[in-house]
């Protein structure tokens, strides 16, 4: 049945999903993003102060959501490819994508946010919470920089909201002037503790408070954090993480085997050699010192695993590159005089292009696996971004009471390497027919 479905169906429905289960989102977000061009075109002097990496976060996934599609249909080339197949490795890089891309409009909550710990911690799959609003201030007093303000604050979701109380339980409201009261209290109930709150406080309707639910789809962890949003957020990690490192291990890898091959035997013996030396240095050592140096942070990461992963790609491009050095063509290039940029452009990607993507795919998942490892040992991207590795670490405590904070994210770990590695071993059988024999 999925061998019926092609990339564009896929692509379609997740696209289609968004828009129906995200739709009212989408147009506040519009609204916020049109508030933000008038105040720039009215030349607002403290504008730049609100653009913060969240806020353009929000604007590049809004964007692409337009972008993309629009890209994808005028394009011939980007047509074809989406009538490709769909097999079970690629739905899984797929939405791995669209959680890259688009992860503020998938769960619109804070990957950490938390409150009320006590109602919310530990909560299984599908667990729903109630909790009441309290009243936001008047969006239509103030300057129109102090409005955009607080309709950014009630859009962009931050790690901590004053506005909302997660309750257990909710009892009937007192009547007025009860308990010589001037107004009606709300009883509320968290972690079997009683509490009151104003009725004029809170949202309400004709007399009752408005209540709200919340869906932990996944669960909620030690500290009451959304573990499908924190999925769906440590995926940019991995993502990111795995094509900052496999970038950086292709430029050296690539630069170091093309001088090797190109001048001669003594630079050609010194880059073997710290090869070898890479290849026999415990990467452990080279972890601690880059981070004891920068810290631990996603740039430091990417430098770590980068710096770990460019030894098999320089042995594969420089025996490809001794091959081609030998051909009729390249000779010919040579004498006429291009220069060294050109020769490795023109010449020797072209040809070597399959073994070096093979490689890359599979040092991918490599990379994602090592960075989750890192986050594991508290090594990795700090306690800033949710990572896999991170959450399987702190479920591991609560693993015989709240089974879903380390299976979840263990298991979405396994798929995502399992699939990287099956694309990589058919795009490997692509290149190769003869392996499929």
């Amino acid at each position: 049945m999925l061998s019926k479905i092609k990339i564009w169906h896929l692509l379609l429905i997740v696209f289609l999903l968004i828009l129906i289960f995200r739709f009212n989102y989408l147009v506040e977000l519009i609204v916020l993003y049109f508030g933000f061009i008038k105040l720039l075109v009215d030349g607002e002097p403290d504008l730049i102060n609100l653009v913060d990496f969240k806020f353009v976060d929000f604007f590049v996934s809004l964007a692409l959501f337009v972008i993309i599609p629009i890209a994808l249909a005028g394009s011939k080339t980007m047509r074809q490819l989406i009538r490709t197949r769909l097999n079970l490795s690629l739905t899984v890089l797929l939405l791995l994508g669209f959680c890259f891309f688009f992860a503020p409009l998938i769960t619109k909550h804070n990957p950490e946010f938390q409150k009320n710990i006590s109602v919310t911690k530990l909560l299984p799959p599908f667990s729903s919470v109630k909790y009441l609003t309290l009243k936001d201030k008047d969006h239509t007093k103030g300057s129109e920089i102090e409005k955009f303000v607080q309709l950014k604050k009630s859009i962009i979701p931050e790690s901590y909201n004053d506005n909302i109380i997660f309750v257990d339980n909710l009892k009937s409201i007192p009547g007025p002037n009860q308990s010589n009261f001037k107004s009606s209290y709300v009883t509320y109930y968290q972690g079997g503790m009683k509490i009151e709150v104003l009725l004029d406080d809170l949202k309400n309707t004709d007399g009752r408070p408005i209540t709200e639910s919340k869906l932990f789809l996944l669960g909620s962890d030690e500290f009451g954090r959304d573990i499908f949003t924190r999925i769906v957020y440590g995926s940019r990690i991995s993502m990111l993480v795995g094509v900052g490192s496999v970038l950086l291990s292709f430029i050296i890898g690539i630069s170091f085997a093309f001088i090797a091959a190109q001048k001669g035997k003594w630079i050609d013996l010194f880059f073997n050699r710290l090869t070898d030396l890479f290849l026999s240095f415990p990467t452990i050592f080279l972890v601690i010192i880059i981070l004891a140096l920068f810290g631990s942070n996603i740039i430091s990461v990417v430098v770590v695993l980068g710096l770990s992963g460019w030894m098999s790609l320089f042995k594969i491009v420089k025996s490809e590159i001794a091959s081609v050095k030998k051909k009729d063509y390249f000779i010919s290039s040579e004498r006429i005089g291009l220069k060294n940029k050109k020769l490795l452009i023109r010449e020797i990607l072209p040809v070597i292009i399959a073994p070096v993507i093979v490689n890359l795919i599979f040092q991918f998942s490599n990379v994602i696996l090592a960075e989750s490892a890192l986050s594991y040992l508290g090594l990795g991207t700090g306690t800033e971004y949710p990572s896999w590795g991170a959450m399987i670490e702190s479920g591991q405590e609560y693993i015989n009471n709240s089974w879903w904070m380390i299976f979840i994210p263990g298991i979405i770990l396994i798929v995502t390497l399992l699939s990287i590695n099956n694309v990589g071993r058919k795009v490997n059988k692509y290149f190769k027919p003869e392996l499929s024999l």
